[in-house]
């Protein structure tokens, strides 16, 4: 099968002829049909994340099963499915207390003297490697969809839909009428000011320094916009609320867009990091505003529990609320992945798909 590979950090990844192992017994054999290209995947072309290379990257994706090992029970050949790379061992005192996105679970794994999912000595990237014509993952990282569901479109819903919609509606709990504020406006921001608009917040307010972007924003849901490259928008914020927001959210990953999250809030508001924050990075912030009953706070994969919420985000969707057409900017081939990663450096498209060949 045709795959992209990164063996170097920093350089181009290389479409090279990759063979792929059979199934195992819990084991998922998928034709790839779209993978997006995130924003995560970048971090570790650009080694501020680090993972074994070489390794096939990508991990948002969307296909149909071709084959199943023999224990397998969730899903069975001819299935449409959403993958996901939070994959759940289900016996872990994370998985059996709900929340199955923080399971570091080996058991999703092949073991170490067992032939390895990938061959020519590459490592699979985030329990999937969808920059691939196929994927073999465990079962409990991909779950089966309606078949009327596109599956173009359904590839957002394996990373950045789910991480914005459920840092909003699961890691913060938005209410009806609540304020809220998106910082970053790209696939996991929109998907935040998506997610803010369902769960019935009064304003929602989306920051970023793109024009366009912003623009989007206001189709996904966003009531009011503030360009940060025109006006401090911690100040912006607290005006435009009369006194900050119940909820904000980060989706860059970057030190001062975090801290002014923070700062933005008011009094008994949650700050959301969903952005990866590059490693070895130190957030700054001032003690005294703990005494307001601020908190900041993680979100891993928008806290899913992606066997039951992807199958709703799909019905979400299909329904007309959730607004992923929208969010795909271009669609393109495995051969143009590098040039999808320089579009998102410059930060100017919401989301680039690769489509796969029927």
């Amino acid at each position: 099968m045709k795959a992209a590979v990164l063996r170097e950090i920093g350089k181009p990844l290389s479409i090279e002829d990759v063979q792929i192992s059979k199934p195992g017994p819990h084991e998922v054999l998928i034709r790839t049909a779209a993978a997006g290209v995130c924003h995560s995947d970048l971090h570790f072309v650009e080694g501020s994340y680090p993972h074994p290379l070489p390794a096939v990257l990508g991990h948002e994706s969307a296909g149909v099963v071709e084959a199943v090992g023999s224990e397998v029970r969730t899903v069975k050949p001819g299935d449409h499915v959403i993958t996901c790379l939070s994959a759940f061992c289900g016996h872990c005192n994370h998985c059996v207390t709900g929340h199955m996105a923080r399971c570091v679970s080996g058991d999703v794994r092949r073991a170490k003297d067992d032939a390895p999912r990938l061959g020519n000595g590459l490592n699979q990237f985030l329990n999937l490697s969808s920059f691939a014509e196929q994927m073999l993952i465990h079962e409990h990282a991909c779950v089966a969809i309606r078949k009327d569901m596109p599956l173009d479109v359904a590839a957002l819903i394996g990373c950045s839909v789910t991480t914005g919609v459920g840092a909003v509606v699961q890691t913060s709990s938005v209410r009806a009428g609540e304020t809220v504020a998106v910082i970053g406006c790209g696939g996991v921001g929109l998907a935040a000011v998506n997610g803010a608009a369902i769960a019935g917040a009064g304003r929602i307010i989306a920051i970023d320094m793109q024009g366009s972007k912003l623009n989007l924003a206001k189709a996904f849901g966003a009531t009011d916009v503030i360009n940060a490259s025109e006006v401090d928008p911690v100040k912006a914020v607290i005006e435009l609320t009369k006194g900050g927001v119940d909820h904000s959210f980060e989706a860059i990953g970057l030190k001062k867009t975090t801290e002014q999250a923070f700062k933005m809030l008011a009094r008994g508001g949650t700050a959301n990091v969903i952005g990866m924050i590059p490693v070895g990075t130190m957030i700054e912030l001032h003690g005294a505003d703990f005494l307001g009953e601020k908190r900041i706070q993680g979100s891993l994969m928008g806290s899913n529990r992606f066997p039951v919420d992807m199958p709703r985000l799909v019905d979400f969707y299909m329904s007309g609320k959730l607004h992923l057409d929208q969010m795909v900017s271009q669609r393109i081939k495995l051969e143009q992945v590098n040039d999808a990663f320089e579009e998102l450096k410059r930060g100017e498209l919401a989301r680039s798909v690769i489509v796969f060949d029927a």
